[in-house]
């Protein structure tokens, strides 16, 4: 009675293990999928974050002979603070800032701060066959700020 019993068991083992074999390659891309959209999701934020410091910078008081000057140097202050926020990545993030006339309101002058970061040629995770398809190629993220030209001096 002991070797039937034996047999089966070995039997049930080798079907367990032919199972995990067949489960494992799907949770192991679920989970791979978990960890690489979550990391693209925290850098996403953190270049959400620097851009949005990056544009309050250019609040700060910057001293020049007139206006176009100390909008010039607003946009370049703001671009310096906001790649030092994202330094943390260890790679380069394009930093792009800008003004001009706001849209809304052509009296005021508004800066514009843009991150950009290229997932396609810096993954935070290696990338898998798979989930390369559904991967971003960049991540960016934008920033104004209003600025009343009268005070800018």
């Amino acid at each position: 009675m002991s070797i039937v019993h034996r047999s089966l068991s070995s039997r049930q083992l080798g079907a367990s293990a032919v199972e995990f074999a067949l489960v494992f390659p799907l949770f192991f891309m679920i989970f791979y999928a978990i960890v690489t959209f979550s990391m693209i999701f925290v850098v996403q934020q953190g270049l959400t974050l620097a851009a949005e410091e990056g544009a309050r910078a250019a609040l700060n008081y910057q001293l020049a002979p007139n206006i176009n000057t100390a909008l010039g140097k607003r946009t370049a202050f703001a671009c310096q603070v906001a790649t030092g926020l994202t330094t943390w990545l260890e790679t380069k993030v394009d930093c792009s800032s800008d003004w001009a006339p706001c849209a809304y309101d052509a009296t005021m002058a508004c800066v514009t701060v843009t991150l950009t970061y290229d997932y396609k040629d810096r993954p935070l995770v290696p990338p898998m066959p798979l989930l390369n398809v559904t991967l971003p190629s960049q991540l960016t993220s934008m920033a104004t700020v209003q600025l009343n030209p009268g005070y800018v001096l």
